[in-house]
């Protein structure tokens, strides 16, 4: 009996420190609260970005377009980020892409050209 009545006080104990706060840093999307911890959105506008929400997370960041996106590539050093398929191939098979619109493309699943080769599918959250 009584190792069940300590059993239930840390058990009580430990769930109360896990409501007790969350952390300062934290954004919860759609709380007015955390918007005072996203990026500036007047700094990020100047850069000629926008704040967006990506990833599994949904963490807001500031997007800058890059300068050569959409341009035709056929290797990572052709672009400011990636070379991308616009559509999915053999891997290994020869081919050419478009340099990246942005860093909010780097997720989902995406397939990367570096010397003119196709490269394995890559999904990222």
């Amino acid at each position: 009996m009584r190792i069940s009545l300590t059993a239930s006080l840390l058990l009580a104990l430990f769930l109360s420190s896990c409501t007790a706060g969350t952390r300062p840093d934290a954004v919860i999307p759609g709380d007015a609260a955390g918007a005072s911890t996203t990026p500036d959105e007047a700094a990020c506008a100047a850069q000629g970005g926008e704040l967006r929400a990506l990833g599994r997370l949904q963490r807001v960041q500031c997007v800058v377009p890059y300068a050569d996106a959409g341009r035709s590539c056929t290797t990572g050093s052709d672009c400011s980020g990636n070379c991308l398929a616009a559509n999915h191939l053999p891997v290994g098979a020869p081919a050419s892409g478009t340099c990246q619109r942005d860093a909010g493309e780097k997720f989902g699943c995406r397939q990367r050209i570096d010397g003119g080769v196709a490269q394995a599918i890559l999904c990222v959250d």
